[in-house]
């Protein structure tokens, strides 16, 4: 992941795009992003969807996790740990249903 973000890092940096990206417009484009990624499902079932736009489908899921990334990294949390420790908590809010005898 570390070697993903200094990839993202590196990609914007070239293109100066650094003062674009504080937590505030991050939070907001992965809003933008995945609305877009809903525009593909629109008016279709999931399986039309696919068949018909999976690449777009791609693209937006990574434009998605790249704009998660750069977010996880302006903030100085690590989304893996993030996501396990959102597991956990999951876990216990939501706990396994016990089978009835």
């Amino acid at each position: 992941m570390k070697e993903m973000i200094k990839e993202i890092n590196q990609f914007r940096d070239e293109r100066g795009w650094g003062g674009n990206h504080d937590a505030r417009s991050l939070a907001i484009s992965i809003s933008l992003e995945a609305s877009e990624l809903l525009e593909c499902f629109q008016w279709r079932s999931a399986e039309e969807a696919i068949a018909h736009d999976k690449q777009a489908i791609v693209d937006e899921m990574a434009d998605v996790f790249i704009y998660l990334l750069q977010f996880s990294d302006v903030i100085g949390e690590d989304l893996l740990v993030a996501a396990r420790e959102k597991m956990k908590k999951n876990a216990i809010k939501y706990p396994i249903p016990s089978k009835s005898v």
